[in-house]
């Protein structure tokens, strides 16, 4: 195992219960801000200290509150980014990557200079962290972590300081970078299309536990969880009562939907994707077909939004498409259709 931890840590008004096991992958913890996440790396590294549990990583115990074991953060071998990448101000980015490479003084030259030139930072070798810029200190930050040779790599929320342009690229390098690491990587974000792209398996969390944790094909397609479906980007939500083994009623809409799944008998919420329902004319007989009102066209740069409710209800959901298609519509009524493999009953 790669790495096993089960931690937890208590504070006056939050509580961090976390169990994770990962294998030489990308796992992400993906959760809205104040969820656990970054404080989850810190006990793994070794900056915070847990009030219980077990971290092993790569089969060393680095804590064990039973055992009295709690290694301090540079014997963990753990290369962790932190969101402010925390480069020296006084060193150079020569200097900063050279101060946590192990290697003898001749050896040292060459490891420094290679991995300068992998990264493209030739140009700015002599310079200060000041006098770079933020592109360049992360991969000055990257750098300096894969120099440590560490056993694992941990991201907290790396692209969140870099605008649009910059993000994309940028995760195109560390992309490169996980693709070549042999080893765990834990990355933190609360961005579902970075985890999405370059995750293997999401760990949703919410409130200090790990609610459900999967393949992300398996998070996405099929989220069971309210915290799962949004964060995943699920923008209808209602709440929702069974009605039969493949029956749920969305309350807050006033709809009844057959569903290809069996509707697990905790089901609190139903939950649509705003791009999966689909305008039909076939209405009669037809399951899943439903008779909308809409309040509002809002055009996005490549979307139309359209702001409907069902029936009496005057409760909003959108209805995402794409302008190519649906260019000639109006904003009369209309019917929608949703697949019953579309509908989320979530716990």
């Amino acid at each position: 195992m790669a790495l096993y931890v089960d931690v937890e840590k208590s504070f006056p008004d939050f509580k961090l219960s976390v169990q994770l096991e990962s294998e030489d992958e990308v796992v992400a913890l993906l959760g809205s801000s104040g969820c656990g996440k970054s404080l989850t790396l810190k006990c793994i590294a070794g900056i915070e200290k847990p009030d219980k549990g077990r971290i092993v990583i790569n089969d060393e115990v680095v804590f064990d509150s039973t055992a009295r074991v709690n290694l301090p953060p540079q014997r963990r071998r753990v290369g962790y980014l932190f969101q402010n990448y925390a480069l020296f101000p006084t060193m150079t980015v020569w200097n900063n990557i050279a101060s946590v490479a192990k290697n003898p003084r001749s050896e040292k030259h060459i490891l420094v200079d290679n991995i300068i030139k992998k990264f493209g930072l030739e140009g700015v070798k002599k310079l200060y962290p000041r006098q770079i810029s933020g592109g360049q200190q992360q991969r000055t930050a990257l750098a300096r972590i894969l120099v440590s040779q560490p056993k694992i790599l941990m991201l907290d929320e790396p692209f969140s300081a870099l605008d649009t342009h910059l993000k994309w690229r940028m995760e195109q390098e560390v992309a490169a970078v996980l693709a070549e690491f042999d080893g765990t990587t834990v990355f933190v974000s609360h961005n579902r299309d970075e985890v999405y792209r370059l995750c293997d398996r999401i760990a949703v969390m919410n409130e200090g536990k790990i609610e459900t944790i999967g393949a992300k094909t398996e998070i996405f397609d099929i989220p069971k969880t309210l915290t799962a479906a949004m964060m995943t980007g699920c923008k209808n939500i209602s709440q929702a009562e069974k009605s039969g083994e493949y029956r749920v009623v969305a309350t807050n809409w006033g709809i009844e939907f057959t569903t290809t799944r069996p509707v697990p008998n905790g089901v609190k919420y139903v939950g649509v994707r705003a791009h999966h329902f689909q305008r039909t004319h076939e209405i009669e007989g037809r399951e899943n077909v439903f008779s909308c009102h809409v309040h509002k066209v809002i055009d996005e740069p490549f979307e139309r939004v359209f702001v409907i409710s069902f029936g009496e209800s005057m409760e909003k959901l959108q209805f995402e498409v794409s302008k190519d298609i649906c260019e000639q519509w109006g904003d009369e009524e209309f019917a929608l259709y949703i697949s019953p493999d579309k509908i989320y009953c979530l716990e």
